[in-house]
């Protein structure tokens, strides 16, 4: 049946699919891991580090950008359909802030490019973005703010949310750990998750956060060594858990020995 009606993005097959949409959100679920979790003072994105060639420079593939001074995305699926849809949103972020004389908000900017994505979904001679994204900043009242849209041109709110592969996985995670962190503390949430389907450790993972420094939000990388000391610090944590929780059972085995 899919066949049929999968030539063109703007016929709908006579069960109601587009199926052109789907197809672009199922190479979504099969793009790097991205994770974002909102804090109370911070909003942290992670991402799954595909291995590089020896003599490339990490720094040039990034799945996580800055879109203006407050707002930064993370995204999961086509890298060059990334870079098309994050250079209209900067433009759009530059225009709204020349014509207002203001920045543009967290939401905005999401509803923006989320009707980009829409508009690529029933255009003639056109296809769908292969992406979905995790949008974070800070709004001009400094409220933390987390959304996502999908290649469908849908966007919501969330806590903490996950996108591409494996993510169902880091998205039940979350769900049973999250809580409004503060700081460290809510990378490391992040980082959890991400540790959940990736290999902990800098090779395989990248961190941003986006936080208010000097009254002023900015978004910044976390380097190689921070996250590999954030990773350890998690590593010597589950095991203090994991020691205190064999103490507890033995001693309760003992208390219940006969004398």
């Amino acid at each position: 049946m899919g066949s049929r009606y999968d030539r063109a993005i703007t016929v709908f097959s006579p069960d109601g699919h587009l199926f052109q949409v789907e197809y672009a959100q199922e190479a979504v679920r099969k793009g790097a891991l991205a994770v974002g979790v909102r804090g109370s003072d911070i909003i942290v994105l992670g991402a799954e580090r595909k291995a590089a060639a020896k003599l490339a420079d990490n720094r040039t593939v990034r799945k996580m950008v800055a879109v203006d001074d407050h707002i930064c995305l993370a995204f999961s699926g086509l890298t060059a359909d990334a870079r098309v849809l994050v250079n209209k949103a900067r433009v759009e972020a530059q225009s709204y802030r020349l014509t207002l004389d203001e920045q543009a908000s967290v939401e905005y900017i999401t509803k923006y490019i989320a009707g980009v994505q829409q508009k690529y979904t029933q255009s003639g001679g056109v296809r769908p973005f292969g992406i979905s994204t995790l949008i974070a900043g800070f709004d001009p009242l400094g409220k933390a703010a987390l959304y996502q849209t999908d290649p469908a041109g849908t966007f919501s709110a969330w806590k903490a949310n996950a996108i591409g592969r494996n993510s169902k996985t880091v998205r039940e995670y979350l769900e049973k750990h999250y809580q409004e962190l503060s700081g460290m503390e809510a990378v490391k949430m992040a980082i959890k998750a991400l540790t959940e389907t990736v290999e902990a450790g800098s090779k395989n993972m990248e961190v941003a956060v986006m936080e208010v420094a000097d009254k002023h939000p900015r978004m910044r990388f976390l380097e190689d060594k921070e996250v590999d000391d954030l990773v350890a610090e998690i590593e010597a944590e589950k095991t203090a858990l994991e020691a205190s929780r064999r103490n507890r059972q033995t001693a309760g085995q003992t208390a219940a020995e006969p004398t």
